[in-house]
């Protein structure tokens, strides 16, 4: 499943550069090649687990205290 979100990528930019390549740039398909690009990295993005654990936030809210 995760190249499919590699595909969405790549598909998303080549759409959105061919919009912008020809002298009559069609702005809905370059609106639409943003947004798969955007669907890809968001969907890549989600997997990726946080720096932070629940425990660090814990100590420096009581270090915030003091």
């Amino acid at each position: 499943m995760k190249y499919f979100n590699y595909i969405l990528i790549i598909l998303g930019a080549v759409i959105a550069v061919y919009s912008k390549a020809g002298t009559e740039q069609n702005q809905y398909v370059l609106i639409g090649g943003i947004m798969v690009l955007m669907i890809g990295i968001y969907r890549i993005s989600r997997g990726i687990p946080s720096k932070n654990t629940d425990d660090e936030d814990v100590v420096n809210t009581n270090k915030e205290d003091e």
